[in-house]
């Protein structure tokens, strides 16, 4: 049965669930209060990463975040700030930060990205887009034995779980990218991984979406939702009054202040990060991770994209040119005569990434209010399963059998 679906959200997992949505032959709204040109789904590293089965959450990683408080160029930044919804997700935050927790949540993770490279495999192959997307792996580039140490645990994890994993020697690295000149002691290598450029594909299907009837509201606020009994009858914006059968939630770091419209709370916090695009000739053909530094560098179409930090510091648009330099220099020591010119580091920018607090995203129907389905919380990982979410989406509003099990993305998990 068709409905009339409002998705609040134009990221890529609003967009990617208006798709989905559009495809099972729903009447679609997207709004979204900017104009669609801004936001994380357009800085980040646009790496599909079946490798990332460790959430962040991981153990240790509040200590590392207190330790780092006070630096301004650490990857990791935790601001303490007199606020309550802060101070509940920080406790959640330390409650998950469990070593059981943490390999409890690992096929969840894969599963999910697995999913989800296959559906973006699917949007390629469907001849409806022309967009930039290689299947080149990952390799996770460390300095020192200590961090290749670790990461070759996760390797080995990853193998166990089904992945193909390599550990490298420097001298294997170079053959695999002999013009990129790496400072580097070895690499992990994930050949799971995919990548793509974000600024290329949101316009595309955006565009896709228009064709195909859905409608899209720019520059358009929710200011209010008005639940009638146990459902929402209806939201109002800063310019109308929008009626729908169902209402997808796909608000990225707002969520939480949106969820307490809808009687519910749904803890997230915003992650800051930052990208810089790099014009010139790099001579990077593999996406990687600059290990110690936390830095992603991804090979786009037409430019190479470093990308970085974490900065949970609230709902700000404010670029820290310290630690845009910090993501620079990261690029610098790992690629030996890469020089990263100051009008790039001028032009950099930033988004925000909605963290959860166990590192799992949100995906299902809110129990209290019943045309509600949520779908945000992805933090670093948005990009990557924007497709699997949009899938899950579409398929709980058609009253669908679900592709994936979504207990562990039960939305009011923290009441």
């Amino acid at each position: 049965m068709s409905k009339k679906v409002v998705i609040i959200g134009g990221g890529i997992i609003g967009l990617s669930s208006a798709y989905y949505l559009q495809k099972a032959g729903h009447e679609v709204t997207v709004i979204d209060k900017s104009d669609f040109s801004s936001g994380a789904s357009h800085v980040n590293a646009g790496i599909i990463t079946p490798s990332h089965i460790i959430s962040l959450a991981a153990p240790g990683m509040i200590n590392k975040g207190i330790k780092w408080m006070l630096s301004s160029s650490s990857p990791l930044s935790i601001k303490p700030r007199l606020d309550l919804d802060f101070f509940k997700w920080s406790l959640l935050f330390k409650k998950a930060s469990t070593h059981k927790k943490v390999q409890q949540s690992v096929p969840i993770i894969k599963d999910i990205n697995l999913f989800s490279k296959e559906l973006y495999e699917n949007i390629k192959a469907s001849n409806d887009f022309d967009f930039f997307y290689q299947n080149k792996g990952l390799l996770m580039y460390y300095k020192t034995d200590k961090a290749g140490e670790e990461e070759w645990n996760v390797g080995k994890q990853a193998i166990k779980e089904g992945l193909k994993v390599e550990n490298l020697t420097k001298e294997e690295v170079q053959k695999l990218e002999p013009n990129s000149n790496l400072d580097i002691k070895g690499a992990v290598y994930y050949h799971s991984d995919a990548h793509m450029t974000p600024n290329e594909f949101i316009p595309q299907l955006k565009l896709h979406l228009e064709k195909n009837g859905v409608t899209f509201l720019l520059n358009e606020e929710v200011l209010d939702i008005n639940i009638s009994d146990d459902k929402v009858g209806s939201i109002t914006t800063n310019k109308q009054t929008l009626l729908a059968d169902e209402y997808v939630l796909a608000t990225g770091s707002w969520t939480q202040d949106l969820a307490k419209k809808l009687q519910t709370n749904i803890p997230v916090q915003a992650g800051k990060g930052y990208r810089i695009n790099v014009k010139e000739e790099t001579g990077i053909t593999i996406p990687a991770i600059l290990m110690e530094a936390k830095v992603a560098v991804t090979p786009m179409n037409g430019f190479t994209r470093f990308a970085g930090t974490m900065e949970i510091g609230g709902i700000n648009h404010k670029i820290n040119p310290t630690r845009v330099k910090t993501i620079a220099n990261a690029g610098e020591q790992y690629y030996s005569g890469l020089k990263i010119k100051q009008e790039d580091i001028d032009n950099a920018d930033c988004g925000l990434r909605p963290c959860s607090p166990d590192g799992l995203p949100y995906i299902g129907r809110l129990s209290k209010v019943k045309n509600v389905t949520v779908a945000t919380g992805h933090a670093m990982m948005g990009w990557s399963l924007g497709p699997a979410t949009g899938k899950l989406v579409s398929e709980i509003i058609s009253d669908e059998k679900t592709s994936l099990n979504l207990a562990p993305f039960i939305p009011e998990r923290f009441r």
